[in-house]
């Protein structure tokens, strides 16, 4: 049956997805990111009630391991490592940024790729706010190949210009908003792409098929920089 909860808590909206192989049954959303610890085991158990189903039948347990919200990793992480080791079922870990890209491929507004009689590659460049001027991103074509590795990026006008080939610049997520005001004109596109765990289930489904999964006892969040807090005056 393959029936896999899919968790995503890297942003501010948190959200759960059920899905059996790669078709989502049911769906939730959370809003308040302060509220996710307390959100999450309740929205469970809801979203397993609403399909018909219990926790015993579930089959994997899917996470976004970063990079995001230190607290929201934190909370979806250890939730989905407890699930796994009760109910003696894999892991499945996918970096946010790729789960992002994958929803605006689901996007149907993004699959029109054409200038004229020219047909453009597109590249996908997810950003999610780290602070200040900085992100986390990468880029990926329309197969998800990785055409940038995740990292942290201080933005600036030279940004992204070691993947400017004339392609299709596609640019999303809430750290996108602080390039916009930067980028050179008419080089990128900027979206609006609503991003949750069903985009994840698509992914979790194919490491499912291909057994791809995480070590319980070893996997950790990616971060991908230091957690910050401010000195005490």
């Amino acid at each position: 049956m393959a029936l896999i909860l899919n968790i995503d808590t890297a942003t501010e909206s948190a959200s759960l997805a059920l899905s059996e192989k790669d078709r989502i049954l049911a769906t939730t959303k959370n809003k308040e990111i302060r509220d996710h610890a307390s959100w999450i085991h309740n929205a469970i158990k809801a979203i397993l009630d609403k399909a018909g189903h219990s926790l015993s039948q579930l089959e994997a347990i899917a996470v976004t391991a970063g990079p995001g919200s230190y607290t929201g990793l934190r909370v979806g992480m250890a939730t989905a490592k407890g699930l796994c080791y009760v109910l003696s079922i894999p892991l499945i870990v996918e970096n946010t940024l790729k789960v992002m890209a994958r929803a605006a491929i689901e996007n149907k507004s993004l699959a029109l790729a054409e200038t004229g009689s020219v047909k453009l590659e597109t590249l996908l460049i997810p950003m999610i706010d780290a602070r200040r001027m900085e992100v986390f991103t990468a880029v990926y074509d329309s197969e998800l190949v990785e055409v940038m590795p995740p990292k942290a990026m201080m933005l600036d006008v030279s940004s992204f210009e070691e993947v400017n080939t004339g392609s299709r610049l596609v640019c999303f997520g809430n750290g996108s908003l602080k390039f916009k005001s930067l980028a050179p004109p008419g080089l990128f596109e900027f979206e609006e792409i609503e991003v949750g765990a069903g985009a994840l289930a698509h992914l979790a489904y194919q490491k499912f098929r291909d057994k791809e999964f995480a070590d319980l006892a070893y996997t950790e969040p990616l971060y991908l920089k230091e957690f910050y807090t401010p000195s005490k005056k």
